[in-house]
């Protein structure tokens, strides 16, 4: 083998190695980092509302460039305690839910579509929790809450709601403020 040849293919075996590398980085960090949403959203544990995270104007904005229109809140939720639910009254403003585990990403979304007689109730557990509300429930009477199973007992709940212009903004910032996630007592009852 010439010196060329080792020459070429040591170096095509040390881009292969940094590309390695370099994926496993870029996908372990998120495990690694300490300033995440969901460290942020901690303090919301032991709130019944959610928080608001983007507001033209104000200093405790998550986003650098707010929209005007959209009011932004956010939640965190731990299901070690049991199951979540997320409460939500509709209005005439566009609301959507993205459900986000902690490290991995989303893993379910829903909009005010959902919602009936103007009022969305989402329950998050696990599908340990979820088999448990099932063997309890009522063949007669069952549950009409829409259950979300989580893949990871950690995560948060990312709430927008669009008002149609900007200047109406303020409803769609208290529709946002006005969302409860709490830990559902009947279902860990029933568990």
């Amino acid at each position: 083998m010439s010196n060329l040849n080792r020459f070429l293919l040591a170096t095509g075996c040390g881009l292969v190695l940094a590309a390695g590398v370099h994926i496993a980085v870029v996908l372990a960090a998120p495990y690694f980092a300490q300033n995440d949403a969901f460290g942020r959203l901690q303090e919301t544990l032991t709130e019944d509302q959610a928080q608001v995270i983007s507001a033209p104007g104000a200093s405790k904005t998550w986003v650098p460039l707010a929209d005007p229109a959209t009011a932004v809140a956010a939640c965190a939720f731990d299901l070690s305690d049991g199951p979540v639910r997320v409460t939500a009254k509709t209005a005439q403003d566009f609301l959507s839910f993205s459900f986000h585990t902690k490290t991995r990403g989303v893993f379910f979304a829903v909009t005010d579509r959902a919602a009936v007689r103007g009022e969305l109730e989402l329950v998050v557990m696990t599908p340990r929790q979820l088999d448990e509300a099932r063997a309890a429930e009522d063949e007669n009477d069952p549950s009409r809450d829409v259950r979300i199973v989580a893949p990871q007992e950690q995560g948060y709940i990312v709430v927008r709601v669009a008002a149609p212009h900007a200047s109406q903004r303020g409803r769609a910032e208290e529709t946002a403020k006005a969302v409860t996630c709490t830990v559902d007592e009947d279902e860990d009852e029933a568990s």
